[in-house]
């Protein structure tokens, strides 16, 4: 007898590309904000939210650069850990 769950695996990516995407939506001053990276791309946002975001992700490769961790293989759980971590306040 099998099981099934709605629940996505936790378990690794095992494509071999992976990147993070961050849009920011509250922009009202018309400026077009868009910062890019080797695994990431953030599009738009005022310019405090896109400074946020920027902020972010530098800070969340660098956690994965301390604990020796790949976007590409790094479980869902602990990206979403590190980003939230990594989010200033």
């Amino acid at each position: 007898m099998s099981s099934s769950s709605d629940q996505p695996p936790s378990s690794p990516q095992k494509s071999g590309q992976a990147g993070l995407v961050g849009v920011g939506l509250d922009n009202e001053d018309g400026h077009k904000r868009i910062t890019t990276g080797d695994k990431f791309a953030l599009v738009g946002g005022s310019q405090e939210t896109h400074e946020r975001m920027t902020e972010t992700v530098v800070k969340t490769f660098e956690e994965l650069k301390k604990r020796d961790k790949q976007l590409e293989t790094v479980d869902r759980r602990e990206l979403a850990e590190i980003l939230h971590k990594s989010t200033p306040d």
